[in-house]
């Protein structure tokens, strides 16, 4: 399978750059990243530093570099901050949109503070042509996670929230069996937020009423292909479902020998 990033065209402005990351004995995980153009281009996460040239590549296929003025940070985990410094330096005029908890992380990698442009759910960011709402999503695993809602063409980036285990790749969830997608659903959060089995169903499902009030055309998560239109519903329902879910327990070091040798 082609571990390098590939891009998608969502529309004229919207785009998804996407490559896939191997899970032993689970699946393959997409990691996406995506570029909004406009008046102030953006850039929602940053991706693997495994694949950087590639990353790299996509992205300036797709504009300038030099050209972004945002560079949306969902959350400061390994797979979403994977370029972020070579980013910065070939964006220069780009602000680095987070929360202070985000900012304090950006701070212990290195990266340069006054960079930053602080936001919280809630908050709405004007960018040129754009009005992109900070948003909660209802999974995460890292204190400083924001989703976005672009106001300008319904769609909702929903950093690991709807992330899904896959088994092959595909460029939309709507190809992928409904039972893959909502097991590949189930598994993810239970990696991703072990701490559903001690949530409270109706609070959580609460969560995901209020993206689902946004009625969002299209749910563009970190880890999911693109689903649009009726997929997004499914996604809503299959997550509504998570809570009281126990969390990932993976191989310990014996299991993790057998499966070495294995293969």
């Amino acid at each position: 399978m082609k571990l390098d990033y590939e891009t998608q065209q969502l529309g004229n402005d919207t785009f998804r750059l996407h490559a896939y990351f191997p899970l032993p004995g689970l699946g393959i995980l997409p990691v996406n990243s995506f570029v909004l153009r406009g008046s102030e281009p953006i850039l929602v996460d940053t991706g693997l530093a495994g694949q950087r040239d590639s990353f790299l590549k996509e992205l300036g296929s797709v504009l300038d570099p030099a050209e972004l003025r945002w560079i949306w940070m969902t959350h400061m985990d390994a797979d979403h901050v994977g370029n972020l410094d070579a980013v910065l330096q070939a964006a220069p005029s780009a602000r680095l949109v987070t929360t202070y908890l985000g900012m304090g992380k950006a701070g212990l990698l290195g990266l340069p503070l006054d960079r930053c442009y602080l936001l919280n759910p809630g908050q709405t960011l004007n960018a040129g042509d754009r009005a992109l709402l900070a948003v909660k999503p209802p999974i995460f695993d890292a204190p400083e996670t924001t989703g976005l809602f672009d106001h300008s063409t319904g769609d909702l980036f929903s950093s690991n929230s709807f992330g899904a285990v896959m088994q092959q790749p595909a460029e939309f969830a709507c190809e992928m069996a409904a039972a893959d997608l909502r097991d590949g659903m189930h598994l993810w959060a239970s990696v991703d937020a072990p701490w559903l089995n001690v949530t409270d169903r109706a609070k959580f499902q609460s969560t995901v009423s209020a993206l689902r009030e946004l009625r969002p055309g299209r749910i563009l998560s970190s880890h999911l292909p693109v689903a649009e239109g009726a997929a997004c519903e499914t996604l809503f329902s299959n997550l509504e479902d998570v809570a009281g879910m126990d969390g990932f327990v993976g191989p310990d070091q014996v299991a993790l020998e057998q499966m070495m040798a294995a293969a």
